[in-house]
């Protein structure tokens, strides 16, 4: 009978300025080694679909982990109440992002069972902040799930204030995976296409997948943008994608 079990847990690591910051890990009670994987959770925060993404990576066979990008903001709040802060000061810093996804990949790198490849993967403001991952990070495999404002700008009084990072697609480091809806508004489907011209003028490895009938949280099983069909090709595509570039 073959053994099938993962471990789950909150830790502290030390993320951008040195900070304490909380995080979600999941990995396989096996040998290794294996890649990893740092989840991005959505702007809705830090919550139960976000650490179900990360066992779910962990019964996938990678270890995995998800910082709480909003523990500065809000310690030990609610994710709703925490996200609240979050959207008040228009979201997490790329800096301070950057920082803690440094640290999160050194974090799965240190594990005994790591085989040095390390992928991310966001959804929502996670999904730019994937995409800015392969630019500032050392990973080998960014999963974009509809993120917004990679190329646009928030219009005014918009919950998100961030730069676009259309001007650094040069800069891109490693292969991109982009799971889009056709009906969201953020990003819109002309956004997708700039998106992608720009990975083609710049020679960079990409596939993008898009979905008729889905908008934006096309993944999210607890809501009412839940589309089942979309979410499970997107899964069937970031496993693949996970599998090629994190093995070995």
């Amino acid at each position: 009978m073959a053994y099938d079990a993962v471990l789950a847990e909150t830790v502290g690591i030390r993320g951008h300025g040195d900070d304490l910051v909380e995080a979600y890990t999941a990995r396989p009670m096996a040998p290794g080694p294996r890649g990893g994987v740092v989840v991005i959770h959505h702007m809705p925060g830090f919550d139960r679909e976000s650490k179900e993404v990360v066992r779910r990576f962990a019964v996938l066979g990678y270890d995995a982990i998800c910082v709480n990008l909003y523990s500065r903001e809000a310690p030990g709040a609610a994710p709703d109440d925490a996200a609240a802060t979050a959207r008040a000061h228009g979201g997490v810093p790329d800096e301070r992002f950057v920082g803690d996804a440094k640290a999160a990949a050194r974090w799965l790198r240190d594990l005994p069972t790591s085989n040095g490849k390390v992928g991310t993967i966001g959804y929502c403001s996670g999904g730019r902040q994937a995409f800015l991952s392969s630019i500032e990070v050392d990973v080998q495999a960014a999963v974009d799930c509809y993120g917004a404002f990679v190329v646009g700008t928030p219009p005014e009084g918009f919950p998100l204030q961030v730069q676009p990072l259309a001007d650094r697609v040069g800069e891109v480091r490693a292969p991109i995976l982009g799971l889009f809806g056709n009906d969201d508004s953020y990003p819109t489907p002309e956004q997708v296409d700039e998106l992608e011209k720009l990975l083609q003028e710049h020679g960079k490895t990409y596939e993008f997948h898009r979905y008729d009938g889905a908008g934006h949280a096309f993944f999210s099983v607890d809501r009412p943008s839940y589309r089942p069909e979309a979410a499970v090709d997107g899964w069937r595509h970031v496993e693949a994608f996970f599998a090629t570039h994190l093995a070995g």
